[in-house]
């Protein structure tokens, strides 16, 4: 999404004029985060008619459904303002077809999941958030321990919270071990190339194991 041409009356190559979406760094940031909320949006809709197909398992869907709804947080926060107040304002202004996903959205919930006044529910969007939110850091050198201490005690605080995780774990104890290795060192301090690695390594185990958990249940 960046630029397109048009020609008026002749399909002569001569007479095609670029049509500029953005001018600068700005308004193309602009344009990817609307574009970014466009695809999580119609990916909801169609994950939800995936499911009343019976083409996932509910808890494939379940996984799926809370991961894209906290990413959805993330980019409508990166869009709302004067234009777009609200997502139903975005969606009206490009004409996206989405009922599903703007149910979704409003219960702030996979459908599989029973209303729980959102304890469930919200326990596992604050970890899949937190794991999404710490491998980022990771990959992005965020190596200290003031940077990632919070976010790792938050992301055991929360496995520790939702009761369908087994106290024996293995997730959850990679988790806390770490936790463990942040708490022994000084706020500046670095991992080192090696630990970064590991720790990457671990959390994506881990992740892929809670997703799992998620399916099982």
């Amino acid at each position: 999404m960046g630029e397109y041409k048009f020609a008026m009356q002749d399909t002569n190559p001569d007479l095609y004029e670029e049509i500029k979406l953005f001018r600068n760094a700005r308004e193309r940031e602009k344009y990817d985060n609307m574009a970014d909320l466009y695809a999580i949006i119609n990916t909801l809709q169609q994950l939800e008619k995936a499911y009343i197909r019976d083409c996932i398992t509910p808890q494939e869907y379940t996984a799926a459904c809370s991961k894209y709804l906290v990413q959805y947080k993330v980019a409508f926060k990166q869009v709302q303002g004067d234009d777009y107040p609200t997502v139903d304002m975005f969606v009206k202004k490009f004409r996206l077809d989405c009922p599903a996903a703007l149910e979704r959205i409003r219960e702030d919930r996979p459908i599989t999941i029973k209303d729980d006044k959102g304890n469930t529910s919200k326990c596992i969007a604050e970890i899949v958030s937190l794991f999404i939110t710490i491998m980022d850091k990771l990959r992005l050198k965020m190596n200290t321990m003031d940077a990632l201490q919070m976010d790792v005690k938050d992301l055991t605080d929360n496995m520790n919270r939702l009761s369908l995780i087994p106290k024996d774990f293995e997730a959850r104890v990679k988790v806390e071990s770490w936790l463990s290795t942040l708490n022994e060192m000084q706020a500046s301090d670095e991992l080192s190339e090696a630990q970064v690695r590991q720790f990457l390594f671990d959390l994506e185990s881990a992740y892929a194991d809670f997703t799992k958990l998620l399916h099982s249940q």
